[in-house]
């Protein structure tokens, strides 16, 4: 977990902007004080609105009850391909009703993760991703809600699921972390890419040249926190608030004005999560 270092001074602050993908129960969040606290904190530095992921059961029924507490915060709900073993009949109709809430903006985040089977206790096997990625894209395309992707390391087999499924109207590639290459395979089925504080490390050079081309229209941004915090701070926690220093590092590789780029991003996300128009 993230910590070691001081949290990150307040950016400047940059506005309009939208957190399109952020764990406030993992950043400390626990309940609707917090949950404003945290989203004060955004709000004093341009980014009025966040949306708050879920992973696991727990997290599903927090992201959607902090999305009653505060009018500020949307939520998403899936369980990670990580834990898809735990995707039993009572798991699945407890997410179709959480899901259904009119909080919820997405099904997320679901996927496929290549990396940690066999590295972490419990993790899922491949064949269980698979089936809980395939009852994912199921569930959003019947709620007519985006598609929220985790992809690690699955590249191919992420694309081929969706084709094989058929896709949703609007996909989501959150922190989207691969190549120039899949990068342009996903802008050719219209999916969205979303960027978080790892565009700005120095060393991540596939992935800042992948960002290049994606096009306006098809571009988010998001913390991801607590983690993933943005060059200066890497190693220290994260939080929505944190956002504007990611966005100006990716304004400054697409060559953008980062005013613009957040209005662009907040555009995009507004209309992927059909949230009211500020």
């Amino acid at each position: 977990m993230p910590g070691k270092r001081p949290a990150p001074e307040p950016p400047e602050p940059l506005s309009p902007l939208i957190d399109a993908h952020t764990h406030l129960d993992a950043c400390g969040a626990e309940d609707a004080e917090s949950v404003a606290a945290m989203v004060d904190r955004a709000a004093a530095a341009g980014v009025g609105r966040v949306v708050t992921i879920a992973d696991d059961l727990d997290a599903a029924r927090f992201a959607v009850d902090a999305a009653h507490w505060d009018p500020r915060v949307y939520a998403a709900v899936a369980l990670h391909p990580t834990r898809a073993n735990a995707l039993d009949d009572a798991a699945r109709a407890e997410l179709e009703k959480l899901a259904a809430d009119p909080r919820v903006v997405a099904v997320g985040e679901t996927g496929l993760d290549y990396y940690w089977p066999g590295k972490l206790d419990g993790c899922a096997d491949i064949e269980d991703q698979v089936e809980g990625f395939r009852w994912h894209i199921d569930l959003a395309k019947r709620l007519g809600k985006p598609l929220m992707i985790h992809n690690r390391e699955a590249d191919h087999d992420v694309l081929a699921v969706l084709l094989d499924e058929g896709a949703p109207e609007s996909v989501i590639f959150h922190c989207f972390s691969s190549d120039a290459n899949m990068a342009l395979a996903c802008v050719a089925e219209g999916y969205l890419l979303s960027f978080s504080g790892t565009v700005s490390f120095r060393n991540a050079h596939e992935l800042r040249e992948a960002a290049k081309l994606v096009p306006d229209e098809l571009i988010l941004v998001e913390t991801d926190a607590p983690f993933l915090t943005p060059h200066p701070f890497r190693g220290a926690p994260n939080e929505p608030y944190c956002l504007p220093y990611t966005v100006r590092a990716l304004a400054e590789l697409r060559e953008q004005d980062p005013a613009a780029l957040a209005e662009i991003t907040t555009a995009n996300a507004e209309r992927v999560y059909r949230l009211p128009r500020r």
